[in-house]
């Protein structure tokens, strides 16, 4: 017997008779949606990961695109935490220890990115120079280091399979590169990544093998380290540390006598070609590049080195390669995550090149028949561009040649005179962390408003730096579909669905009116606990809401995501969701997917949106205890939209969050001045601020630059009383 016709029969014995006929439930006024029935929400689908599908949608024409280029320059930069970019210190650099080749020489280097971090790596040059300034390539190694050797029964199985032609060369296959490129007349620098060779100071294990969080990754006051919820809320991640030292390696290049500045180029492997993705895209300085075995719509780059907060959000390697057009960059496709670059990527290249440059200029080459290498077929292709490019006048084709190898003497950095730093692991880390910190936060203090010119200046670098974080903007075209009416008491409630197509997103919506009010005057309330908070147990309405309701107002009232109806089984009101990964890295989730504060905001956009759309004269944006991260972001994005913000912040700072599966994580959000700077983003348009007493004078002065002193209000109160709802609906001025 069905377990459920068992149960029914045990109830009816035991009650002696049939069971009372069903009563059909009153429908619920606060409820839009059936109680079976799912949102539609496509945010409540599976988590983007790195593994997911990232295609290339090239725009429409060439002013779309760069439009579009600016905004994805801008957000590799405040992801790997250089916007702004930090100064300069000088490099210190020494190169010494020459060893001479057949055809090339051999130098060590180090030098500081940053006071007190070390850089290392070996510059080869030609032995009998070709130019009076060498064009100059640079050479990120990827995973496996500088000195990645071969084994024997490896280099035999490459030999064989027509992956390498020589034994000794091929077996260093990193270093084989750099070799043939002094031989072809350039001068090329290899360079450590962080953790591999004689890059101690942060070693291998924290920067590509951290899998579960450490004991100095917890809060500790004024000193934090790598993956911890400091680092994150400040953009501070190893793949941010690469980046600055592939740019610091760009300046020791060019800084050469004998380099041309002019003719720089940049070439690297698996982590080497992310590198070079991201070194191309945010520095005009490389003229060519060859980003091998990581362009890609497929897998993004497995390792903590190669993702961080907020970089990948609606973006991919591709579209992160395009940012180098129109320069020219040529890369393989192997039988690896870049196998269907041929059908999925390289069209959508060859077709932005074609509109804005010259679709000769990029350049694929499917090696299927090798799995992921950079090897001695795709190292040819390789010199073949960049004599093309960087006009080194040679015949076609190059042919690499073998080479002695190189000792671990030859090779090594640190010497008894070079010793190697004193300062490494934790109390290093500090230090990097500290000196990027230091250098934030001077920039931001500099930037304060004070003037007109000076408030456009903060609007441009920290509202810049927001608008990536918080990257979804009021919708051109909401739809909204009734679910009927209910009114009781002189209280009328809408039950509704507002859809924001673009984004795939559904908003439960409740209107909220009395015969008195119309369209003209409209409130959108946020609650941290969605809209059913703005009701009594009895289903009455609160206090807040009743005095609304008593100006005349019609109260619009959401559910944003992750509220009330749109809290699945995936997903709940008490943290943030994360991908199914075991490692503790906030970026394996956050650099594909927005935070729920992002989410939240763009729903309350939305909501907005539609209000003006329905004939809203006066939209004022009410945002009630826990909503501050994401009611000023949207009170600020809004602008003009919003007639009048008023905002219970209750001393709320991004920095208090301690996990980033906090609701409230933003990563970035303290690096950026916190919630005091995005208040002030929101002048000059009216703005009441209630229960922060410790509020800094960004904000005022924000109000005071833009000539609005009177737009801005600071109540004394620790809660919403009659004075702020009067302020609200504009019957009080201050």
């Amino acid at each position: 017997m069905n377990r459920w016709i068992a149960l029914s029969f045990c109830i009816t014995i035991a009650s002696g008779g049939y069971a009372d006929p069903p009563v059909t439930p009153k429908p619920d006024p606060h409820r839009v949606l059936e109680i079976s029935e799912q949102p539609g929400d496509l945010r409540l689908e599976k988590l983007k990961t790195l593994n997911d599908h990232f295609p290339f949608v090239v725009p429409e024409n060439s002013g779309a695109w760069f439009s579009r280029a600016e905004s994805l320059r801008r957000r590799v930069l405040v992801a790997t935490g250089l916007w702004p970019m930090p100064e300069k210190p000088p490099l210190n650099s020494v190169v010494f220890n020459k060893t001479q080749r057949d055809g090339f020489t051999v130098e060590k280097v180090y030098f500081q990115s940053l006071p007190g971090h070390y850089v290392t790596g070996l510059l080869f040059r030609p032995s009998k120079p070709r130019f009076d300034r060498a064009p100059g390539v640079l050479c990120p190694h990827g995973h496996g280091g500088r000195m990645q050797s071969h084994s024997d029964e490896e280099i035999a199985r490459q030999i064989q399979q027509g992956g390498e032609h020589f034994e000794k060369s091929g077996r260093t296959p990193k270093l084989a590169r750099c070799v043939q490129l002094a031989r072809m007349g350039c001068v090329s620098f290899i360079f450590d990544m962080v953790g591999y060779a004689d890059s101690i100071q942060i070693s291998h294990e924290v920067s590509h093998r951290h899998a579960k969080a450490r004991p100095e990754e917890k809060r500790k006051g004024d000193d934090w380290v790598f993956f911890s919820i400091d680092a994150d809320l400040r953009n501070q991640s190893i793949m941010g540390l690469q980046t600055w030292n592939a740019i610091r390696a760009l300046d020791f290049l060019a800084s050469l006598p004998d380099v041309d500045p002019d003719r720089l180029a940049v070439t690297g492997g698996s982590g080497g070609g992310t590198q070079s993705i991201l070194l191309g895209a945010i520095d005009e300085r490389v003229k060519a590049s060859f980003p091998n075995g990581m362009v890609s719509t497929a897998m993004q780059g497995g390792c903590y080195c190669e993702n961080c907060n907020l970089l990948r959000i609606d973006t991919g390697n591709v579209e992160l390669a395009a940012l180098f057009a129109p320069r020219p960059q040529a890369m393989t496709s192997a039988d690896d995550w870049t196998r269907d670059m041929m059908t999925d990527g390289y069209p959508e290249l060859k077709w932005l090149y074609a509109m804005i440059g010259d679709q000769a200029d990029v350049y694929c080459r499917p090696m299927l028949e090798f799995k992921h290498n950079y090897n001695y077929i795709a190292r040819a292709t390789m010199y073949q561009w960049m004599n093309r490019h960087l006009n080194l006048g040679l015949d076609d084709p190059v042919i690499e040649q073998d080479f002695e190898p190189l000792t671990d003497q030859e090779t090594t950095v640190w010497d008894e005179e070079h010793p190697s730093p004193s300062v490494v692991g934790i109390p290093h880390e500090r230090a990097v962390c500290r000196w990027f910190d230091q250098q934030a936060s001077a920039q931001l203090k500099g930037m304060e408003p004070t003037d007109a010119e000076s408030l456009k200046t903060f609007r441009a670098t920290v509202g810049g730096a927001w608008q990536i974080i918080f990257d979804q903007g009021i919708p051109k075209k909401t739809t909204y579909k009734s679910r009927g009416k209910l009114s009781s008491n002189g209280i009328t409630i809408e039950r509704g669905m507002l859809h924001d197509a673009n984004r795939g997103a559904k908003v439960p919506l409740l209107t909220v009116s009395t015969d008195q009010a119309t369209v003209d005057q409209v409130t959108v309330w946020t609650h941290a606990h969605g809209k059913q908070a703005a009701f009594q147990s009895n289903g009455g309405p609160t206090d807040q809401l009743e005095k609304l309701l008593r100006h005349g107002v019609t109260v619009l009232l959401p559910d944003l995501f992750q509220q009330g109806e749109l809290i699945s089984e995936t997903n709940d009101d008490e943290q943030q969701r994360v991908i199914d990964d075991p490692r503790s890295y906030s970026a394996f989730t956050f650099g594909y997917n927005r935070t729920l504060a992002a989410h939240r905001t763009a729903d309350l956009l939305a909501v907005i949106a539609h209000a003006r759309q329905q004939g809203g004269k006066q939209v004022t944006l009410f945002g009630t205890s826990g909503t501050a991260a994401w009611v000023a972001p949207a009170a600020a994005h809004a602008g003009p939209l919003v007639d009048r913000a008023l905002i219970q912040s209750d001393d709320f700072r991004f920095a208090n969050v301690n996990h980033y599966r906090d609701l409230n994580f933003v990563p970035g959000a303290v690096k950026y001045g916190d919630l005091p700077a995005i208040l002030a983003l929101r002048s000059p348009y009216p703005l009441a601020v209630v229960g922060d007493p410790n509020l800094p004078a960004i904000v005022s002065k924000a109000f005071t630059a833009a000539g609005k002193t009177d737009s801005f209000q600071a109540f004394d109160s620790t809660d919403i009383t009659a004075a702020e709802i009067d302020w609200l609906v504009g019957k009080l001025s201050h």
